[in-house]
This record gives structure tokens, sequence and C-alpha cells, in this order.
């Protein structure tokens, strides 16, 4: 598994604050976790978590003593922007970059915990739909549902999936769900976190796309 295992997720410290500098170099290798999916429908949600990374190293950048955590960007863009705050700047990116995070981490867990089509069992579109509607769904009008319905339709088989993951290694099928479940660890921990921030600091926006 060695796109996800050359990139692991450190463990968060007792008061769950997520660290941005860490954050951005760790989740600047996902958006290829989407080129394993085949279909050219989920380079969308490539892009669009590329350029949500994009937006937010851009603000952390301008100061990074400042913006220490993900919190520290919230907290300042909430003073700085009053009322348009927080469909605006960094806070708007990770809004959206959590839930392309939280698409990852929903299909993986599918993956992990053994779920399939019992007719199909080879292919992962029950996992991808799962992750899809769990994650993005409730965001989307029904014109980009429709576009994302086709896409899960030619969702990879199983077995091309996780040798795509393991960077077109031949990996036996249980050494890599295991290779997945130790990436979940501290990805899931982390993603948690940044919805947890978001409802805490009631920074949570509910419009479709």
């Amino acid at each position: 598994m060695t796109l996800l295992l050359q990139n692991q997720f450190k463990e968060l410290p007792p008061d769950s604050s997520v660290d941005t500098k860490t954050f951005l170099d760790n989740v600047s290798h996902l958006p290829s976790f989407f080129d394993c999916l085949g279909s050219r429908v989920f380079s969308i949600i490539k892009s669009d978590i590329n350029g949500n990374i994009t937006k937010i190293r851009a603000v952390y950048l301008k100061d990074p003593a400042k913006y220490v955590t993900l919190k520290d960007i919230l907290v300042a863009e909430r003073e700085a922007h009053g009322a348009e705050w927080p469909k605006v700047g960094a806070t708007l990116a990770l809004m959206w970059l959590k839930r392309g995070l939280r698409f990852i981490q929903v299909l993986l867990q599918s993956l992990a915990d053994g779920e399939r089509d019992e007719n199909n069992p080879n292919l992962i579109r029950v996992n991808v739909t799962k992750a899809y509607e769990q994650a993005l769904k409730r965001y989307h009008g029904w014109i980009v549902q429709k576009v994302f319905n086709a896409a899960l339709l030619a969702a990879p088989y199983r077995s091309n999936f996780l040798k795509a993951l393991s960077k077109g290694e031949e990996v036996k099928e249980e050494e890599c769900l295991a290779n997945v479940r130790h990436f979940l660890v501290n990805y899931t921990v982390t993603v948690d976190a940044i919805y947890e921030m978001y409802a805490n600091q009631n920074a949570e926006l509910d419009y479709t796309v």
C-alpha cells in the first residue's frame, strides 16, 4: 500500500489540534488517490482537493507563526471577515477539503470492513457509492449527482484498485487491507477532529453546488 503508507498521518496531541504545516504536507499526497479510481469524473474531486490545499497553503504561508493550527486559521478569518465568514478564504477551502477527505476515509473503511456486492464481489461500486453518499452527495445539486452516478458505474475492479494503491505492485489482498487499516487509524482521527472543530466553531455550511 505504497501510496498510503508513504504518507502516514501522525497521532494528534491530547487537545486534538491539527498542526497546519504537517496537515498540508500529508494531504498534498492524497489527490493521486483519485487516479486509482480510473474514471475521469473523479478528477473533479481531485482537482477540487488540489485547489483547496493551494488556498489553505497560501493563507498559511502569509504568517506561519500565526497559523500554527487549523483552528488558528478559522479564528483569525472569523475576526477578519465578519459577516462574510465562514463562506470565505481558507475556512471555506478547508470545509470542502474535509469532505473530500471523508470520501477517502469512508471508501477505505468500507473496503477494510469487507463490505462488497455479493453478486459482483470484485467490484468496488458498493464502497464508492457509500463514500459518495456519506461524504459528498448532500452538497451536490441534481446535475452534479447525475454525473457522479455515472462515474460510480465505471468504478474499477477491486483487484485493480488495490493494485493501483500499491503502485502496480503485486500484493495479496489481505496485506493491502491490513495496510489500509493501519493508514486509517490516525487519518480517521484527524478528519474527525476537523469535522468536530467546524461544529464547535459554527463554521459548517450546508449549501449545494
